[in-house]
């Protein structure tokens, strides 16, 4: 514990702290009908993460095993700012753990063999919140649906993340990371660097697939990789949580809204901190 202070200011330099939610209402809207109604209905207002984690913010938190900057190997150099990966799931919930608490055991996400696995907790995300305060979250299915394919004025669900049902513009600035067998870009990019999307999130079409909190293990979204099929509302696969590959990553939900409550935290960690520091080495 009294190295945590000094983790709490590597997380503000690293960005942590100023990390961009944007917030998904329409709380209590119907799942998907065209999915047979089974998923994107949420009761509560959440945030999401504007984009993917990336290696700087991952790497910070000592939650993975130390391979995920794939992306910066010396063949390729993307940077830090670039989608952290080779994360597995049980990777993704101790980076939650540690966003909350500064403790990758210490969250929603619990171990009860050493760190070999980690469970959710029974209560829902939003309930757990309101019971502990900010808690970071890897993304329901249904919270991650939601936030890629309902549309912000109410009005239903697209069957792509930009809000439409025409297949994407691919590999631009203003478009997504998608589908490189056919040109280039054939690697992620730097997390944000494409098209908005119409929640305000990026590269949920594209750029590295995502890990669901679900206990099956549910990757959805594209990757740089793969074609467009891959970034419908349809698409969605299954993996082993304890599984890494180079595309896929993830990104998080935080309940109740990060930005005062976490800059809240950071202060008063930071404050801690400095009173420790002042008592060990006996300076005003």
């Amino acid at each position: 514990m009294k190295t945590r202070w000094m983790i709490v200011l590597l997380m503000a330099v690293s960005g942590l702290a100023q990390a961009a939610f944007v917030t998904i209402g329409n709380a209590g809207n119907a799942a998907d009908t065209a999915n047979g109604g089974v998923y994107g209905d949420v009761a509560y207002t959440y945030q999401i993460s504007a984009t993917e984690v990336t290696i700087a913010e991952f790497t910070a938190s000592g939650a993975g095993s130390g391979n995920e900057n794939y992306w910066n190997d010396g063949t390729r150099t993307v940077g830090t700012a670039a989608p952290a990966s080779y994360v597995s799931l049980y990777e993704a919930m101790k980076y939650c753990n540690y966003i909350t608490s500064g403790d990758v055991n210490s969250g929603y996400y619990s171990t009860s063999d050493g760190g070999a696995t980690y469970q959710a907790n029974a209560l829902s995300h939003d309930a757990y919140a309101a019971a502990n305060g900010l808690t970071y979250f890897v993304p329901t299915d249904d919270e991650w649906y939601k936030a890629a394919y309902y549309k912000p004025d109410n009005s239903g669900y697209s069957l792509y993340a930009n809000g439409t049902d025409t297949t994407p513009t691919w590999g631009t600035t203003e478009g997504w990371n998608y589908n490189f067998v056919n040109s280039s870009p054939n690697y992620t990019w730097t997390a944000g660097y494409g098209g908005a999307e119409q929640n305000g999130t990026y590269d949920m079409m594209g750029n590295v697939r995502e890990w669901m909190e679900d206990s099956s293990g549910v990757i959805r979204g594209g990757a740089y990789l793969y074609s467009e099929i891959l970034l419908r509302s349809s698409s969605r696969n299954n993996s082993y949580q304890a599984n890494e590959f180079d595309n896929v990553g993830f990104r998080v939900v935080a309940i109740p809204e990060p930005a005062t409550a976490l800059s809240l935290v950071l202060g008063g960690l930071i404050l801690t901190g400095f009173r420790r520091l002042r008592k060990a080495y006996g300076f005003m």
